[in-house]
C-alpha cells in the first residue's frame, strides 16, 4: 500500500508540473498592458485524478486485464461481398440527402483515407516507419498547382503526372534510407518532409512562397466546368444539362470523386497485399535478415513500398489542391504527417477497415467538439496512450491467415 501511494503521488506531482505552465498560466492583453492570470484550480483536478487512477489502478486491473472490445462476427466471402455493395451504394446516395456541411465533411474523410491507406503500405505492410509522409501529400498538391499555372494543364492532365511525380520523390527517398530502421529512419523521413517544405517556402520564383499558388480550378465533367460561368466562350456543365446553377452541386461533385479515389486506391492495396510484393512487404516487417535468407531483396522491397505508397499520397494531394483551389506550404506542416500516421496507429497497423474507422474518427470528433478545437493534438495525445495501454493492436487489427491445431 505505501508503495502504491508513493507512485501515485510522483504521477500526480509530475502530471501538476506539466499541466501547471500550460493550463495554469495565461497571459492576457489588457490595453498596453499584460496580465498573467492563473488557473490553479485545474491544475489541482488533473494531479487529483491521476492519483484518484494511479490509487485504484490494481483494484480495475484484477477484474479485466484490458479493456475488450467487441469483435465482429466472422462473414463468408459471399456476405462480405453483399455487406461491401450495400455500403458503396448508402455512400454514393447519402450525398443527395445530407447537408452541405456533412457532405464537404466526409469529403476531408476521405482524402484522409487515401492518405491512411497510403501510409499504411508503408508503415503497416512493410514495417518503415515514415514521418515526412505529407511531403509526398505536398509534391502530388503542387505539381498540379504548377501544372496549371505554367502549363494551364487541367486536372485529369495533371492528376496521373502527380502521383508520378509524388512516387519519383518516393523512389529518390528510398535510397538514402535502405540502411536505416527503427528511429534513425524516422528522423531522415522527418528531415525529408521538413526539406520539402522550406523548399516551397523559399522558391518563390516558382512556388510564390509562403503566399501559395490561388486559382487553381476545379476538375471538370467531360470537359465541362461546374462554374456559373464558364471562361470564354465555353459551356458549363449546368447549361449544357439545361440546370439551374447550385453551388451544392460542385460539393457533392468533388464528393463523388473523393469516393471514387478512396475506393481505388483501397481496391489497389488491397489486390498489393495478396500479390508477391505484399508478402515480401510483410516478410521484411517481420523479419529483414530472414527475408534476405529466403532470397529476396530489401532494397527492391523498400523502394516499392516507398513509391507506391508515396504515389497514392499523390493523387490525395492533386484532389487536396483541387478542392481547396489554393496551396500554401502551410498546409503540409508535420502536424499533417502526425495526424495520418496517427490514423495508421490508432486503426492497427496494416488493417485496411481500420485505417478507414480511425480516419472518421479523428476527422470528425474535432469538427463535432468545436469549442476544445486548441486542445486538439492534447486530446489525439490521450486517445493513443488509452488506446496502448488498452487496446495496443489497434481498433481493428489485422486478420493474418493461420492454422490451429486441435490438441
Amino acid at each position: 500500500m505505501a508503495g502504491q501511494l508513493k507512485s501515485a503521488s510522483i504521477a500526480a506531482l509530475v502530471t501538476a508540473v506539466l499541466v501547471a505552465p500550460v493550463f495554469g498560466l495565461r497571459i492576457m492583453r489588457d490595453g498596453f498592458n499584460n496580465i498573467l492570470e492563473t488557473d490553479w484550480p485545474f491544475v489541482l483536478l488533473s494531479a487529483a485524478v491521476v492519483f484518484v487512477f494511479q490509487m485504484v489502478r490494481p483494484l480495475l486491473s484484477r477484474g479485466t486485464a484490458r479493456l475488450k472490445l467487441p469483435v465482429l462476427p466472422p462473414l463468408r466471402a459471399s456476405q462480405h461481398k453483399w455487406i461491401t455493395l450495400f455500403v458503396l451504394a448508402a455512400l454514393l446516395v447519402w450525398p443527395f440527402f445530407g447537408t452541405r456541411g456533412a457532405v464537404d465533411l466526409a469529403t476531408l474523410v476521405l482524402i484522409y483515407v487515401m492518405l491512411g491507406l497510403g501510409l499504411n503500405i508503408v508503415v503497416g505492410f512493410a514495417g518503415l516507419l515514415d514521418l515526412g509522409f505529407v511531403g509526398f501529400y505536398a509534391v502530388g498538391a503542387y505539381t498540379y498547382a504548377l501544372l496549371y499555372q505554367f502549363a494551364g494543364f487541367g486536372f485529369w492532365e495533371a492528376l496521373p503526372l502527380a502521383g508520378a511525380m509524388a512516387a519519383l520523390f518516393g523512389f529518390i527517398l528510398g535510397f538514402p534510407v535502405l540502411r536505416l530502421r527503427g528511429d534513425y529512419l524516422a528522423i531522415v523521413t522527418l528531415g525529408f518532409g521538413e526539406i520539402i517544405r522550406l523548399l516551397l517556402i523559399n522558391l518563390t520564383s516558382i512556388t510564390n512562397g509562403p503566399d501559395g499558388i490561388s486559382g487553381i480550378p476545379k476538375p471538370t465533367v467531360f470537359g465541362l466546368e461546374m462554374t456559373r460561368r464558364a471562361r470564354g466562350d465555353d459551356v458549363t456543365f449546368h447549361q449544357f444539362m439545361g440546370w439551374d446553377f447550385d453551388g451544392s452541386h460542385i460539393v457533392i461533385y468533388l464528393y463523388l470523386m473523393a469516393l471514387a479515389l478512396a475506393v481505388v486506391t483501397l481496391y489497389v492495396s488491397n489486390r498489393l497485399m495478396r500479390m508477391p510484393v505484399g508478402r515480401a512487404w510483410e516478410a521484411l516487417r517481420e523479419d529483414e535478415i530472414a527475408s534476405r535468407s529466403l532470397g529476396l531483396n530489401p532494397t527492391r522491397i523498400k523502394l516499392s513500398a516507398f513509391t507506391l505508397g508515396a504515389m497514392f499520397a499523390g493523387f490525395g494531394g492533386a484532389f487536396f489542391a483541387a478542392r481547396q483551389g489554393l496551396v500554401n506550404p502551410e498546409s503540409f506542416t508535420f502536424i499533417e504527417s502526425a495526424l495520418i500516421l496517427a490514423i495508421v496507429v490508432l486503426g492497427g497497423m496494416g488493417s485496411q477497415l481500420g485505417v478507414i474507422l480511425a480516419a472518421v474518427f479523428l476527422t470528425v470528433l474535432p469538427e463535432l467538439a468545436r469549442q476544445f478545437a486548441e486542445y486538439r493534438m492534447l486530446l489525439f495525445g490521450l486517445v493513443m496512450v488509452l488506446m496502448m495501454a488498452w487496446r495496443p493492436q489497434g481498433l481493428l487489427p489485422m486478420r493474418r491467415p493461420h492454422v490451429e491445431l486441435k490438441v
